[in-house]
């Protein structure tokens, strides 16, 4: 396998323009990543959202039971969405994109002003709304993508635009397909 090369703050600060340029309303899902253990990705072109479980086949749920003090699962962070556009800069590739670790990669406008805490949105036949749950990154995002995707996402103007991604959670069940439109409630 080729080694992939971590892209300076510099080189990432090129893609901003294009980034801002996300649709503000009526984005398309272009990626739905199912984690069903750790460190696991399983690409779906449709999957069902519900309200117990999230994404179905995905770990959210079950995710920090492992550890000596088990954790419960946060309903405001039940569903992470990324922007396509951002993690094209700092995966280099389509491929690449699901090693962020967010479920859904779409390309809309991710922004604070765009999309408050409370906005709805419509996928498919389900609806979530965007929650205020920082969305800030791990280590493993550090190990993926380097230090310098790190401190961009987690820059004021990368805060501001969600580069990292929003959190959200699931308010209606449905069924979610890869292509779908995504619309302000």
């Amino acid at each position: 396998m080729a080694e992939v090369r971590h892209l300076s703050t510099d080189e990432l600060n090129t893609n901003l323009d294009l980034i801002r340029q996300s649709p503000a309303d009526g984005g398309k899902l272009e990626v739905i990543s199912s984690r069903p253990d750790v460190g696991e990705r399983v690409l779906l072109q449709e999957a069902e959202l519900n309200l117990q479980d999230g994404l179905q086949g995905d770990n959210w749920r079950t995710r920090g039971q492992h550890k000596s003090q088990p954790q419960e699962p946060n309903l405001e962070a039940q569903l992470t969405l990324m922007n396509k556009r951002s993690a094209q800069a700092v995966a280099g590739s389509q491929e690449r994109w699901p090693l962020a670790g967010d479920q859904l990669y779409v390309d809309l406008d991710m922004s604070v002003a765009n999309l408050p805490a409370g906005t709805q949105l419509t996928i498919g036949s389900a609806i979530i709304e965007v929650t205020d749950e920082p969305h800030p990154g791990c280590k493993k995002f550090v190990e993926r993508f380097g230090m310098d995707a790190m401190t961009w996402v987690n820059s004021d103007e990368g805060k501001k635009l969600r580069l990292r991604g929003v959190n959200t959670r699931i308010i209606q069940a449905g069924t979610i397909q890869v292509g779908d439109s995504i619309t302000k409630v």
